[in-house]
């Protein structure tokens, strides 16, 4: 047994070094050959040190590719964890290289990355989950907004869109929502978007007529007959009225058109 491995034995846990993963003894490396856990549920990247404890984005840190195919990205992403981690390293051109020197660049990366998960964890007990709850239970109600099952009312405004697109997969939610109307806390009118084909696509499942594109205001009531009308944007991806009645009149109006 060497010496690294004698004080690793002596200690409660053990995180990134030592080849084990026993969640029973607190040992959470993932660098040994044979290792292949991961998340579950769907998920098949392998978790890395962290996500073994936290669940945490993983594939950074064990080298896999992001995309399948042989393809440059369009854009490079800088400001991932890793990268502003990375950034705490000791510049190569810096004469003081110490020991001393690297841990206090360490420890501003502890910081760094333990304000961001406990950031993360506060996001998703008072945001996150609260959301998913409203969600789940505007989208039990949509049949009785309009009986196509389409549209979705938020009886309060909240982050709405991954939830609809997870919850529609596992409740087999057919047909799909086109429409999801909701209260513009500001200005206390209401809009109506159309629900994107998936989370990172510009392009509606059903976009808002082409013939109400770019009009506002009257111009727009006239064309569509419906009294109140604000905006339909340019992309038809969103669109507003004064009142619920109205907006709900726009999103039925897009179904048939």
């Amino acid at each position: 047994m060497g010496a690294l491995t004698r004080v690793l034995e002596t200690l409660d846990a053990v995180l990134d070094v030592g080849g084990l993963y026993d969640p029973s003894r607190d040992r959470y490396d993932h660098h040994q050959k044979g290792f292949a856990e991961v998340f579950g549920h769907g998920f098949t990247t392998k978790l890395s040190s962290a996500g073994l404890i936290y669940k945490a984005i993983d594939a950074i840190d064990n080298g896999i590719n992001r995309y399948d195919i042989d393809q440059p990205p369009k854009y490079v992403n800088n400001t991932h964890l890793s990268s502003r981690v990375g950034k705490f390293n000791l510049d190569w051109t810096d004469p003081d290289q110490s020991s001393e020197k690297e841990n206090e660049a360490f420890q501003r990366a502890i910081t760094l990355a333990g304000t961001e998960f406990l950031d993360s964890v506060r996001f998703h007990v008072k945001s996150w989950l609260p959301a998913r709850s409203i969600v789940i239970e505007c989208l039990a109600a949509r049949t009785d907004i309009d009986p196509s099952g389409e549209i979705m009312v938020l009886d309060r405004f909240c982050p709405w869109k991954l939830h609809l697109f997870e919850l529609e997969q596992e409740l087999k939610t057919e047909p799909s929502i086109k429409y999801v109307l909701y209260q513009d806390e500001r200005s206390k009118s209401w809009r109506v978007q159309a629900v994107a084909k998936s989370p990172d696509s510009f392009e509606s499942r059903k976009a808002l007529p082409s013939q109400w594109r770019g009009l506002r205001d009257d111009d727009l009531s006239k064309e569509t007959g419906i009294l109140g009308c604000v905006f339909v944007h340019m992309s038809g991806f969103i669109g507003g009225n004064h009142t619920y009645e109205g907006a709900l009149a726009m999103a039925r109006g897009g179904l048939k058109l």
